[in-house]
């Protein structure tokens, strides 16, 4: 299963898009580094349009992972992608993490998105390639580091037998390797067929972060140019040769199914070629979106709603109380928190809920597929193209190696683009038809058919003693597992991804206890921006805000107290608390509020500045700061604080996806509603400098948002949130 195809990608200044490419599919789960010398070009793990794995020299010495560059004797320097770009970055800052070894002009290289190859796989997904978890920096800077510096090491190699010096007599700079005793320089072109012949260095040395010249600097993002020009094809935009449209009429009720449908109406549609029967409902096919909308409203489908067609949200909260009664599986134990609170005067208990959530990415769910008695071609816009690959081999029945995944730029992904039901649709329809299918979801269908954030439902308990001070916070949740998403809980029965951001609690209190309860109600459910992260962060925070408050506490000043033994934690509390003024004087009728957490590996604090008329919020500003470690791009770092910042305040503000009868109630942006311009705050962000390991940085804003904004809410009307969205009616009278 070593097949390349003879179709290259294009090129353009600023990336290569998949537009009809047919690429190279899976080869094999080892990841190793190979040499290869054809065309004049040495390839650092490069994919090669055309060359078949079995005519390259494979280099005698190992090195892990894969290389990733390309560099041509016209000294191109092409940097291969296999984080998916979806407005989060990674265009721009993985090349930056390889052109930073290698020493060349960014200005100068060229993308190429990857296959779907396990040898591209992100390290930190166990060799999966996954775009999702903030684990993009994560999980591939050493990676692309190392494979930058290889490279660069090889090249020096390769001048210093061409001027018989030793190796340590050059450097590099811009492209060139420099002899700085003669003044001789020699650009990376004209060395790549002498550097391809050498072995591979077992190890190479990496920059110190003095020495960088490019990591840390603000640096123009490489999706933008063709995203404004229109050159960027997202999965919507793809086009092929006699391609159909279809549109998928799925039941209504989770877990319906098809029972018999008459497709009389559908097929008199102009337009409408093929109604279908495929494993999620019934696919109009036609030869435009349009006529393809108009049969599926006239189709006739008669469904069988199976057992969740009374399911609605308030009887999962009533059934969630109940399992709230028992004791959960133990996450985290110190002390004797059950002791604490029950013998303390000054204890009490809350009780937090919070809804489904869905992902609402501005492009819908569509995927384009074309089906073959040989081979299966897929368009997708996916965050994984390991998920995506499997679902295709699958449904197509074909081997492996006869399925071929394109990567286009995702309109959005939020955790919903990990899923592959989409792919699945297209080509279960392509092969049913015999033809190539784009299959584009309705945002009713985005909304209504989407795997959830998980409903949630928590008891917290606190003490404080005569001094203030807190000692016990316990908390008992109740979740659908998001860890059963992806295999089954760990011995202990603790689903660490829910319980990240209290299992995980920085603060010094002596009695903590942290337990989780998995159920599972039978709706949809998966990952959403943050995770789990995303109710902790309004859970926890709104929770230690009241034990500051019952203590008689500035809420600032009594998390600076409890984070003596988290100093990076304390430093990001005391940056973002200098940077707004906290303490100083407001304008009339504001307020604000705090909070800090971990998520992601990443250290992030806010504070919210709102004002509260008759039940209406207004998020005036919000301050942020962050310790992500090692900082790749701060321009990126500040537009990921900001816009996740804002999902974080959209959620908690407005959303809410309600069960009926075992439907959503939500069909579209009227009454699922997205914070707009005019609501949207000011974020003002800070990056802590930092050497530590780098962070995540595209999630933990999300977690932490809800947290700052019902403790300004909090202190605006002495009211607290312990149910989300907020609502006017908690906050009038």
């Amino acid at each position: 299963m070593r097949y390349v195809s003879t179709h290259p990608p294009r090129d353009s200044p600023r990336g290569r898009r998949l537009r009809e490419a047919d690429m190279a599919k899976t080869i094999s789960r080892r990841i190793f580094l190979k040499v290869s010398a054809t065309g004049g070009a040495l390839v650092i793990g490069g994919y090669l349009p055309g060359l078949h794995e079995t005519g390259t020299a494979e280099a005698a010495s190992l090195f892990e992972p894969n290389v990733w560059v390309k560099i041509g004797a016209d000294d191109s320097i092409t940097i291969m992608l296999s984080q998916l770009e979806m407005g989060q970055g990674v265009m721009t800052s993985m090349p930056m993490l390889v052109a930073e070894e290698l020493d060349v002009d960014f200005k100068k290289i060229k993308t190429e998105w990857v296959p779907a190859d396990p040898k591209y796989g992100n390290p930190n997904f166990g060799g999966a390639q996954l775009t999702a978890g903030s684990n993009s920096v994560r999980g591939m800077w050493k990676v692309l580091r190392e494979a930058g510096a290889t490279a660069r090491a090889m090249l020096i190699t390769a001048a210093a037998q061409t001027w018989s010096v030793a190796d340590n007599t050059l450097n590099t700079e811009n492209g060139e390797v420099v002899h700085r005793a003669s003044g001789r320089r020699m650009r990376y072109g004209s060395l790549v067929d002498r550097a391809a012949a050498l072995p591979v260095p077992k190890t190479v040395s990496l920059k110190s972060p003095k020495e960088f010249r490019l990591l840390g600097q603000p640096t123009p993002r490489l999706d933008i140019p063709e995203k404004v020009n229109g050159k960027a094809v997202f999965g919507i935009d793809v086009k092929r040769p006699g391609m159909l449209t279809a549109r998928v009429v799925r039941c209504p009720v989770f877990g319906g199914k098809v029972e018999s449908f008459n497709s009389d109406k559908a097929k008199a549609v102009p337009g409408v070629r093929q109604v279908v029967k495929i494993s999620s409902g019934v696919a109009v096919v036609a030869d435009n979106y349009w006529a393809a909308s108009k049969g599926a409203q006239v189709l006739d489908v008669k469904w069988n709603e199976g057992p969740l067609a009374n399911l609605s949200s308030v009887e999962i909260m009533k059934k969630y109380a109940v399992l709230a009664e028992q004791t959960g599986k133990i996450a985290r134990n110190n002390g004797d928190a059950p002791a604490a609170v029950k013998n303390n005067s000054r204890s009490f208990e809350r009780v937090f809920e919070v809804p489904f959530l869905a992902h609402a990415c501005m492009e819908p769910m569509n995927c384009t597929a074309d089906v073959r008695a040989d081979r299966c071609d897929v368009w997708v816009p996916t965050q994984g193209q390991t998920a995506s690959h499997e679902a295709a081999v699958a449904a197509s029945g074909l081997p492996g190696k006869a399925v071929n995944i394109y990567t286009t730029y995702l309109g959005g992904g939020f955790g919903r683009r990990g899923e592959a039901d989409f792919v699945t649709d297209a080509v279960e329809t392509s092969k049913a038809v015999g033809k190539p299918v784009k299959v584009v979801w309705t945002r009713e269908d985005d909304i209504q058919h989407d795997f959830y954030r998980p409903i949630t439902y928590i008891r917290m308990w606190g003490a404080i003693d005569g001094s203030g001070k807190p000692v016990a916070f316990m908390q008992r949740m109740v979740q659908q597992s998001l860890m059963k998403r992806l295999g089954p809980l760990p011995p202990d029965g603790v689903d660490r991804i829910s319980v990240d951001g209290s299992a995980t609690l920085p603060y010094d209190i002596p009695n903590i206890r942290v337990e989780f309860i998995e159920t599972d109600p039978g709706v949809p459910y998966g990952f959403w921006r943050s995770v789990g992260a995303s109710v902790q962060g309004y859970v926890v925070e709104a929770f230690i805000d009241e034990l500051a408050t019952t203590a008689g506490k500035d809420p600032y000043q009594f998390r600076h107290d409890l984070l003596s033994k988290a100093p990076r934690h304390r430093a990001v509390l005391d940056l973002v608390a200098e940077k707004s003024g906290w303490g100083k004087p407001l304008p009339a009728g504001h307020a604000r509020g705090i909070a800090v957490m971990e998520a992601f590996g990443s250290i992030v604090g806010q504070v919210a500045e709102v004002s509260v008329t008759n039940g209406a919020v207004r998020v005036h500003k919000l301050w942020c700061a962050v310790d992500t470690g090692w900082v790749i791009n701060p321009d990126t770092i500040k537009a990921q604080m900001e816009g996740g910042t804002l999902y974080g305040l959209t959620a908690a503000l407005k959303g809410e996806i309600t069960i009926q009868n075992g439907r959503v109630t939500q069909h579209h942006f009227n009454d699922y509603q997205m914070i707009r311009h005019n609501d949207a705050p000011e974020v003002e962000v800070h990056i802590v400098p930092s050497t530590e390991t780098p962070g995540g940085i595209g999630e933990p804003s999300t977690a932490i948002a809800a947290g700052a904004l019902v403790n300004a809410i909090a202190a605006a009307t002495g009211k607290r949130i312990y149910k989300l969205p907020i609502r006017p009616e908690q906050l009038r009278g």
